[in-house]
This record gives structure tokens, C-alpha cells and sequence, in this order.
């Protein structure tokens, strides 16, 4: 029996009906992904462009005379072989130093290990250049050692570098080995030792291959962050110069954007080489652990856990001697002439005063905010929408990870000192410096939101869907609450970096807008070497207030096992 024509009407209204909040649905998502594209292609993308184009620009139009003219310059070519020389020497001491560590802490039944893991973190609470300021207390022409021995010996150039990076870099590496070091399969090692092999035997055949992808990991990391790396070079590297140096030199110190642009394009060659090698690595990566893997059982051995405590001693020591002569040096009233204790730095009687310490919390404060909301909502898109701008924008999302700070910064320079921008409304502000911190660490905080949204099954949402749920109700009620811990732990990424980076905002700020890492760079280079020092402890003693803020919130509220540094 047919239908009526009404029947076919009924039916056909009610799958309008139904298909038309789909649509909606469909096209919200779109445009929420757009919302989440559109300032990374301004923030990013837009000032890159406009990086290259300058860098294209010379007196007689559009040409590669600016490339040719660096390239070709033997002083441009000494630049290379330096930031290589340093770059390379610095990332194989600092992986073997950080396996060994990370090996004593989680291979062995070393004391205190939490307290040696604390001491080995430290440097992530300070400046990129605090490792700088320390050795040249300690061993520079007026540090300690040689006033204190009368000894002429000098830490300046290449050497302090090195040193300076691998105190610098140290925790990173460190922190990817722990994580690998952490998981084992306890059959494997049993096997092992059933089979006869040795200790050498077992580490050369089980642990070392079961570490190669955080060896890998590792290496591409330190490398990305000692070749960009502005602070140290600056301060302790005396005549030896780099190219993130360089970069400084030409733009501040010459006004010369076009040898600067074309620098800093070459700086982005092997940062990028480096992230998409170690992104292919890990994309290939395979779980290494099953179901049915047994839990590592630490067998107590006199001799290694004596040696293996000792070179964590040893490492701790390092770290300490250097973060804590510039405590010291922040306390005393004259360094080196007088010694005595001295809370007069304090007072902060230098231009502009404490002003660059609220701006530095302001700064971090508002990167904390934008941050959480661009990177989680960033990882929510890209994990849960199903649209046909997933791949693009996850490529959106981590292509900071290969852009140096200073090129960032430089960009934004370019892009956006022009009245015609309508981004030039917040150019020299607080503003703009916080979101150019979030762009330039938003692969990570992208990632860390990423790796948590991957751990909420896909279920709830089906779940809500079926009930007539929208995704902006899901969200609300569902991936929030659950997500709150992780986007905590991101906010306060975003704060910590802000507060200690240098290079990505050494460009933009203004005498109104100065940061504190700024501050201590500019104060260490003309000498003012106690106030510098207590800019450094004061940054650090905010950092570590915040992470204990945190901490605090998270474990009154049963979230003791979210870390808080990655």
C-alpha cells in the first residue's frame, strides 16, 4: 500500500528536522576549528612570511644578493662551524651525563633519590643564562676560585659555553630518560639473568635498546635548544660568538634586519631538520611494553649503588655550586670587593626598579590564561572533531616546536610594527610578549593537553552525542571536569616559561614593557653583577611559589600523581 503525499511530507519535515542540528553541529565544529587555526597562521605563520620576505629585501629590489652576501662571508662561515662546534660537543656530554643520572635514579637503589631528581630539575626554575652568571662567579677573572687562589684562570669563550649549555640543557634530556628508564618488563632482565649474560651484557642487549628512542628524543632535543640558545653565549662567551648571537648583534646592535632575517633564516634550517627527525622517530615508535609485562625489581648491589651515588653527589654538586653562588652573590653587598651579608640589592635601585619583576608575572600570568585555552582547546579539536581540517591544523599546532625564539621574535618585529596591522594596537605591550611566549612553547603545551585527551575515552562523547548532548555541553560537562588537573599542569608550563625565557622576547620589549630575564641580561652585561643576581633568585623564587601554589591545589583535591614539570 502507498503513502499519501501528507505521510511523504511528515517524513520528510521530521528528517529535516533531524538533519538539520546535525549541520549545525557540523558547521560549528568547523568554525571552532578556524577560531583555533586563525591565530596560529597570525601569530606564527604571518611573521615567518614576512621573516622570508625580508630577508629576499635588499637596496635594489627583491634578490639573493643578502644571502650571498652572508654566505659568502668567511665570518658568517666561522659563525657556523662555532654554533656546530658547540651544539654538537654540548649535546653528546649532556646525553651521556643525563642517561647515567637517569639510569642511578631509576636502575639502582640509589639514597635520597627524590632529593637528587629535585636538585637536577632546579634549572628549569631559573633564566637560561643563570648557569652563565654562576660559572663566571665561580671561575671567572673576579669569581671565587681565582680570588680566593689568586690563580688568572679564565672560564670565558668556548668552554663556558659548553659548560653553561649542559647545566643548561641537562634537565630536559634528564627528564626524557627518567620517563623511559621508568617502564621496564622485569621477564626480560629475568631472562637474562637466567641465560648467564652479566651486567654489561644485559645493559648493552635489554636496557640500551629498549632507550633508544629517548636516546633519540634526547639528542634532537638538547640539540633544538643549544643551537637557539641566546643567554649563555651572551654572557659568557666573551669573543666566541654563535649565530643566535649574531642574530642579536646584527638587528640591536647594527639596526641591520636584513643580514638579521637571513641569520635567522638559516638558525631555522637545522632546528627544523632536527624536530621533523625526531617527530619521524617517534612517529614510528612502537609500544615496547605488553599486558603482560612484569613490574622492574631493583636487585640491591653494594658496589653500583655506591658508585652510582656518587656521581649523582657529584651532579647535584655541580647544579648547586653554580645556582647557589648566585643566591650567595644576590646577598652579598660588593662582589667580589665586599663580602659581607647585604640585603641592599634587594631594594632593586637600578632603572626602572622592580617594575620588570611584575611585568615578568603579568606576562606569565596572562601566557598561563591564553595558553590553557589555545593548547587545550587545540588538543580537543584535533582529538575529538572529525572534520577535514584535523591534519592541518595538528601541523598548525607543532610547527613552533621548530622555530627558534629569537626568529619568533624577530617576526613579530617585522609583521607587526606597522600602524596599518591591526595587531600593531598591542604592539610594546605586556600583551603581546605573553602570547609570544604562548606560540613559541605552544607544540609542547599542545602536546602535553594532547596526551591527556587521548586518555579519555571517545565513549563519553558517543555517549552524550546519543543523548542529544551538543560537544560545547560535552565539553562543559564531561572533558573539563575530567581534563582540569592536566590544564592545570599546563597553565603552569605556560607560567614557568614565561617567566624564564629570554630569547623569544629580547626584541619586543620597551623600557615600559621589560621583562626580569631581560633585566638580567642587560644588568649582567654592564657589569651590575649583584643586582643581576637578585633578578635571578627573585624569578626563581616566583616559579617555585607557583609550582608549590599548584601543587597544593592539586593534592587538597586528590591529584597527587599529575606532574607539574615535563
Amino acid at each position: 500500500m502507498g503513502i499519501s503525499l501528507a505521510q511523504k511530507a511528515r517524513y520528510a519535515g521530521g528528517f529535516i528536522q533531524r538533519a538539520l542540528p546535525m549541520d549545525r553541529e557540523a558547521l560549528l565544529k568547523i568554525i571552532v576549528a578556524c577560531m583555533v587555526a586563525l591565530p596560529l597562521i597570525v601569530f606564527v605563520l604571518y611573521p615567518l612570511i614576512h621573516i622570508l620576505g625580508r630577508s629576499f629585501q635588499t637596496p635594489d629590489g627583491i634578490g639573493l644578493s643578502n644571502y650571498f652576501s652572508v654566505l659568502g662571508n668567511q665570518r658568517f662561515l666561522g659563525l657556523v662551524y662555532n654554533s656546530f662546534e658547540v651544539t654538537l660537543v654540548t649535546t653528546g656530554l649532556t646525553v651521556i651525563l643525563a642517561f647515567i643520572f637517569a639510569f642511578a635514579i631509576q636502575r639502582t637503589n640509589v639514597p635520597i633519590k627524590n632529593l637528587f631528581r629535585l636538585i637536577a630539575l632546579i634549572p628549569l626554575f631559573a633564566p637560561s643564562l643563570v648557569q652563565a652568571q654562576g660559572l663566571l662567579l665561580l671561575l671567572g677573572r673576579n669569581g671565587l676560585i681565582n680570588r680566593t687562589l689568586g690563580t688568572e684562570f679564565s672560564i670565558y669563550g668556548y668552554w663556558g659555553i659548553v659548560i653553561s649549555s649542559v647545566l643548561y640543557v641537562f634537565p630536559y634530556a634528564f627528564l626524557i630518560f627518567s620517563a623511559s628508564l621508568a617502564m621496564a618488563d622485569n621477564r626480560l632482565y629475568e631472562s637474562s639473568r637466567i641465560l648467564g649474560a652479566g651486567p654489561w651484557r644485559t645493559f648493552m642487549t635489554v636496557t640500551l635498546p629498549s632507550a633508544r628512542f629517548a636516546l633519540m628524543a634526547s639528542t634532537f632535543v638538547v640539540f633544538t635548544l643549544v643551537i637557539t640558545d641566546f643567554g649563555n653565549p651572551m654572557v659568557i662567551g666573551g669573543d666566541y660568538n654563535v649565530l643566535a648571537t649574531e642574530v642579536y648583534n646584527q638587528v640591536i646592535g647594527q639596526a641591520n634586519f636584513e643580514l638579521g632575517t637571513v641569520i635567522g633564516m638559516v638558525l631555522l634550517v637545522p632546528v627544523a631538520l632536527a624536530v621533523a627527525v625526531e617527530k619521524f622517530f617517534y612517529k614510528n615508535n612502537q609500544h615496547q611494553l605488553s599486558d603482560h609485562a612484569k613490574p622492574m625489581v631493583i636487585l640491591p648491589h653494594k658496589l653500583r649503588d655506591t658508585v652510582f651515588t656518587f656521581y649523582s653527589g657529584l651532579i647535584c654538586l655541580c647544579i648547586l655550586a653554580v645556582v647557589g653562588i648566585v643566591i650567595f652573590a644576590s646577598f652579598t653587598h660588593l662582589w667580589p670587593y665586599r663580602m659581607d651579608f647585604s640585603l641592599r640589592h634587594y631594594a632593586f635601585d637600578v632603572q626602572n626598579g622592580i617594575q620588570p619583576l611584575w611585568n615578568s608575572i603579568y606576562v606569565g600570568l596572562m601566557a598561563a590564561g591564553i595558553g590553557v585555552v589555545a593548547a587545550g582547546l587545540g588538543a580537543y579539536v584535533t582529538e575529538r572533531f572529525k572534520t577535514f581540517l584535523d591534519s592541518p591544523l595538528y601541523f598548525l599546532c607543532i610547527v613552533p616546536a621548530a622555530v627558534p625564539g629569537m626568529v619568533l621574535g624577530l617576526g613579530y618585529i617585522l609583521a607587526f610594527n606597522n600602524p596599518s596591522n591591526p595587531v600593531h594596537a598591542i604592539y610594546g605591550s605586556l600583551l603581546l610578549i605573553a602570547i609570544c611566549n604562548v606560540y613559541y612553547y605552544h607544540a609542547q603545551g599542545f602536546l602535553i593537553a594532547s596526551t591527556s585527551m587521548k586518555q579519555i575515552s571517545s565513549t563519553y562523547d558517543e555517549a552524550s552525542a546519543t543523548l542529544g548532548g551538543t560537544f560545547i555541553r560535552t565539553i562543559r560537562k564531561i572533558t573539563l571536569p575530567i581534563m582540569w588537573p592536566t590544564l592545570v599542569g599546563v597553565a603552569v608550563f605556560f607560567f614557568m616559561r614565561s617567566m624564564v625565557t629570554l630569547s623569544a622576547v629580547i626584541f619586543l620589549i620597551t623600557p615600559s614593557s621589560q621583562v626580569a630575564a631581560v633585566s638580567v641580561l642587560l644588568l649582567e652585561d654592564r657589569g651590575a653583577v649583584n643586582q643581576a643576581a637578585a633578578f635571578s633568585v627573585c624569578i626563581m623564587g616566583v616559579v617555585v611559589a607557583s609550582l608549590l601554589v599548584a601543587r597544593i591545589i592539586l593534592n587538597l583535591n586528590g591529584y597527587r600523581h599529575i606532574s607539574l614539570i615535563r
